[in-house]
């Protein structure tokens, strides 16, 4: 089950009570107090990790709590500190604090950590607090309790590239035949009812994700549709690319859908969305090229998306045609958002670990 959104409680450990303890040892002549100090609670700590695709671990479990730290013991011994509790979650997974709607982090790398509630300090025995005219004291503190909220996470999927387009226009084929991605493949709309990420393996062991935007019609941004829920996902991505359908024209049956309406219609969704959307690298692609029907406006429609100023292709998925060099043009466009973010962090592209010199694209 695909979950993206989750509420639960955490609380971290509390710190372990200090002891009030005397020693009498062999050569220490007046002895004197020896309570150990208690040890800390554990931390809770949100950890992204690529193993984790979902938030479904916290659907059920709603509160997560760290181990307390131990008590102190005599003869000056620290108790034991409390164990760190770590919760794994998707890379690109949004913390927020569940009372107030303020965003905590925001984890988009493998291994960064975030630590939502940190542990008690451990009280204090009563070694601490001799002094020259209280030379027994039976004092200790104890330890501090953790801290507790209630967080909200929410998930956005990290991809290189997304696919965008209306039900039933091959979305889920495509992501099947050129990824690992096994999605529900079925000959009626609203087939796939949640987002389907895939790596596409490219040049000598080079791969990216790509990931099937599901639910997107008119009337997305308000809800019609899946498109609501799965929008944001598609923030995330770097690449968008439109898959097109030509519907076939049959008799006595008015159809309305167009291919170039339907990108119109999807690109005002994801404008009202959120307007930057349609400023992100995009690409066009006619699939299902092997009908007949599909090779009549093909020409038609590279004329008019390249005269926007757009990458088009046409592709089958079933049948796989023209699909190595549509993996390679994503691949390509890929690798060139990877060397511009190196060369804004201040990277050239021969220190990347997969170096390899992009290429001048053809428009």
């Amino acid at each position: 089950m695909f979950v993206d959104e989750a509420r639960f409680y955490v609380a971290a450990g509390s710190g372990g009570d200090g002891m009030v303890a005397f020693r009498r040892e062999k050569y220490v002549p007046r002895g004197g107090p020896a309570g150990g100090d208690g040890g800390k609670g554990g931390d809770v700590i949100f950890v992204a990790s690529t193993e984790v695709n979902t938030l479904a671990e916290f659907r059920h479990k709603r509160h997560w709590r760290a181990d307390a730290g131990g008590h102190g013991g005599p003869k000056q011994m620290t108790g034991k500190n409390g164990k760190d509790l770590y919760i794994r979650v998707p890379l690109g997974t949004l913390i927020f604090d569940a009372d107030t709607d303020e965003q905590l982090a925001d984890l988009t790398k493998e291994g960064s950590e975030f630590i939502a509630a940190k542990g008690g300090r451990g009280g204090l025995g009563n070694q601490h607090f001799a002094t020259s005219r209280n030379k027994a004291p039976r004092k200790a503190t104890p330890g501090k309790p953790g801290e507790e909220i209630t967080i909200r996470l929410e998930l956005k999927l990290l991809a290189d590239v997304g696919l965008v387009g209306y039900p039933s226009v091959g979305k889920s084929t495509l992501i099947a035949a050129i990824s690992n991605a096994r999605p529900k493949i079925a000959a009626y709309p609203f087939t796939t009812l949640a987002p389907n990420l895939g790596v596409v393996q490219w040049r000598a062991q080079r791969e990216f994700v790509i990931a099937d935007i599901p639910g997107l019609i008119e009337g997305a941004h308000e809800g019609h549709g899946l498109g609501l829920q799965f929008l944001k996902h598609i923030e995330r991505t770097n690449l968008l690319v439109h898959v097109l359908e030509v519907t076939k024209k049959l008799e006595d049956h008015d159809d309305d859908r167009e291919p170039i309406k339907d990108f119109e219609v999807l690109r005002q969704e994801l404008k009202r969305f959120n307007p930057e959307l349609v400023e992100r690298p995009q690409m066009v692609v006619l699939n299902k090229c092997d009908l007949p029907y599909v090779q009549e406006e093909a020409d038609r429609l590279r004329e008019h998306f390249e005269g926007m100023g757009l990458k088009f292709m046409t592709i089958s998925a079933a049948s796989r045609e023209n699909l190595g060099e549509f993996i390679e043009a994503l691949g390509q466009r890929v690798l060139n958002q990877r060397v511009d973010d190196d060369r804004e962090g201040g990277l050239e592209w021969w220190e990347r670990e997969d170096a390899l010199p992009p290429k001048a694209e053809e428009e």
